[in-house]
């Protein structure tokens, strides 16, 4: 099982594991060094998307080869951004990368009903993975970054999606906690009713090859001292893979208090429900968060 980002590159390594992915705007030093760094350590072939001008001064002013991507020349960002959903679409790419575009720009061309990747009737969701030194494994949460507030049917796709992309990180059967302000059943929080549906449908197969409980309280499910303090017995409790949250409020919050309030935290995150996976990481990103998103999602494509 892989428990780290270093793990998760050392198996892209040994297996010899290699996807082409195609950045969509690819003129900021971020993207392109972290498009390079993962070149560099063979997990994919790049295609750059974006004015060549620019991407060859920032390769230029960081010494980077500028030889080791396929450049496709365009100047105008809505253009080159609809470019390369294209070429991912017409499988000339396996992975979407989001480079210095803006979000509206990028989720417009994905959307797109001719020639995005949103399959019919399908759900955009985002998928977040957090390696927090003070835990001991990776935690997959969902959403933080597309739905503000989903619904019953939709919170079933992102459990579906959620342990889905833990199951490629080798965790044959994730445990997936339904995060709710407390782990008692309280008719006054929809959170509490919907874990408890949620994790009732893992119980009987309904949501597949996952061990499910809810609702669970953020301290029980990675807590294993929470749990005994407060003599509560579950399958999931204090060993979570997964984190399904109520809203998106609850989900970003703990992303960034994670980033930002934690020393040590890595972090990784790429849009799901997708016919590839697209990497939607923040302009503000680090190389670190955008490099991890690319392994990640080399790991998960199908």
């Amino acid at each position: 099982m892989i428990k780290s980002f270093n793990d998760l590159s050392a198996e892209l390594k040994a297996k010899r594991i290699c996807k082409k992915m195609v950045a969509a705007w690819a003129v900021d030093e971020h993207t392109i060094e972290a498009a390079s760094l993962a070149s560099d350590a063979g997990f994919i072939k790049a295609t750059l998307v974006g004015d060549a001008d620019l991407i060859g001064k920032v390769c230029a002013d960081n010494n980077i080869d500028i030889a080791k991507f396929e450049i496709v020349d365009i100047k105008d960002e809505l253009k080159a951004v609809n470019e390369a959903v294209r070429m991912v679409h017409d499988k000339e790419g396996d992975i979407l990368m989001k480079g210095l575009c803006s979000t509206d720009k990028f989720l417009r061309a994905i959307l797109n009903k001719e020639c995005g990747l949103l399959p019919p009737k399908g759900v955009l969701s985002h998928v977040g993975i957090i390696e927090n030194p003070n835990y001991h494994k990776l935690i997959f949460i969902t959403d933080m970054a597309v739905i503000p507030a989903p619904d019953f049917r939709q919170k079933v796709k992102l459990a579906g999606y959620v342990t889905t992309v833990a199951r490629s990180f080798g965790i044959a059967k994730p445990k997936i906690a339904f995060i709710a302000a407390s782990e008692q059943m309280l008719d006054s929080m929809p959170a509490c009713i919907e874990g408890a549906m949620l994790a009732k449908m893992c119980e009987r197969g309904q949501i597949k090859a996952c061990i499910g409980d809810g609702p669970l309280a953020l301290d029980v499910a990675i807590d294993e001292e929470s749990v005994q303090i407060k003599k509560l017995v579950s399958p999931v409790a204090g060993d979570a893979d997964c984190l399904l949250f109520p809203n998106i409020e609850s989900a970003n919050v703990f992303w960034k208090t994670n980033s930002k309030l934690a020393k040590g935290v890595r972090q990784a995150g790429f849009l799901v429900g997708t016919t590839a996976p697209c990497v939607l990481a923040s302009r503000a990103d680090s190389v670190d968060v955008k490099l991890n998103s690319i392994a990640s999602a080399v790991m998960s494509v199908k």
